[in-house]
């Protein structure tokens, strides 16, 4: 018999004994060796001893849920394949559970055996299958509730706003923000990708309606992967934001989404001190105390074939950056402690 798993340790982090059961035997009859967990914080203490090629977990889950187990993981600049088997029907989780940079959700009850089938053989086995491109246009159509119902998806954006205040990879960060109440204007995400690195951008998501909400949220759950796989290809040097608004761009295209979607984009790494921005279509001003460099505002995403960006790369260890658009005004300040 194939065992297309012989030699593929996986991690099975579920706290439903059936569901974990039957789990386990499917992956062993095709060859795996797999270790059980119970919880985000079982799943930690089994991982100081092994070291699996493949993490499968649910989200909610005792002492320690699937999404900060997650979370701990990716902070830590951990890029074990994960795959996420969950009940939830809350989008936000989801949404979460992709920034975070997981390479499928799949939602119980999972009839398809096909498709499992096809999510952990793609985890483990990525250059044999589809494109990254085609793996994101499948995420993306999960989200048709989103696509058909403009005021469902303008609500979880703005549930999704990150906290006006936070300390994230040794930095203390804050902004404000100056855009009107009832709806969407520029939308902002920062994320850790470890514990010396963040990456955050702004989207202005009024000149392309409907369509730069449904932009917002392809780009909240894809950002963050897009970036750890160019920081992967980079190895010890700074990343190359250019190539990944590019990315981001041509995703656009592709998820059918058409508009002008004006986007910053910035990278700062607590270590080096050292800060990059990169603007399509927004202005901004960074200001470090010593100096105050104006970011010209460049294209807008979508606009286009080609982009045509603007970008400044500055040492600081604190700043603040003003960013403007048509839909409204930010000021995004950052200390390294």
């Amino acid at each position: 018999m194939t065992q297309p798993l012989a030699g593929k340790q996986i991690l099975i982090v579920e706290d439903e004994p059936v569901f974990r059961s039957v789990l386990e035997s499917w992956l062993a009859s095709m060859g795996a060796e797999t270790t059980l967990a119970g919880d985000g914080i079982d799943a930690m203490e089994k991982m100081s001893r092994l070291q699996p090629d493949l993490m499968i977990c649910d989200i909610a889950m005792p002492r320690m849920n699937g999404l900060k187990l997650v979370e701990f993981l990716r902070s830590q600049g951990n890029q074990l394949p994960i795959l996420v088997i969950s009940a939830t029907e809350n989008m936000g989780d989801i949404a979460k559970a992709l920034r975070l940079g997981v390479q499928d959700v799949l939602l119980k009850p999972v009839k398809d055996v096909n498709r499992l089938r096809e999510a952990v053989f793609s985890c483990l086995y990525p250059t044999m299958f589809n494109s990254r491109v085609e793996e994101e246009e499948r995420l993306f159509e999960d989200w048709d509730a989103l696509v058909s119902n403009p005021s469902a998806a303008a609500k979880l954006l703005q549930e999704l706003q990150p906290p006006v205040q936070q300390t994230i990879s040794h930095c203390r960060i804050n902004y404000r923000q100056l855009v009107s109440a009832d709806k969407p204007g520029l939308v902002l995400d920062i994320a850790p990708l470890s514990d010396k690195d963040l990456a955050f951008y702004c989207l202005d998501v009024t000149r392309a309606g409907e369509n730069g909400v449904l932009a917002a949220l392809l780009l909240r759950a894809l950002f963050n992967g897009l970036l750890q796989e160019q920081l992967a290809h980079e190895g010890q040097r700074l990343p190359e934001l250019g190539s990944l608004l590019k990315q981001v761009n041509q995703l656009l295209r592709q998820a059918n989404l058409p508009g002008q979607f004006p986007l910053l984009v910035g990278y700062y790494h607590s270590g080096i001190k050292n800060l990059i921005l990169v603007s399509a279509g927004l202005n901004g001003t960074l200001n470090t105390g010593d100096h105050q460099i104006q970011i010209n505002n460049g294209v807008p995403l979508g606009t286009l074939g080609d982009t045509y960006l603007n970008q400044i790369s500055q040492r600081s260890d604190s700043w603040q950056c003003q960013i403007w658009g048509a839909g409204g005004r930010l000021r995004l300040m950052l200390s390294a402690e």
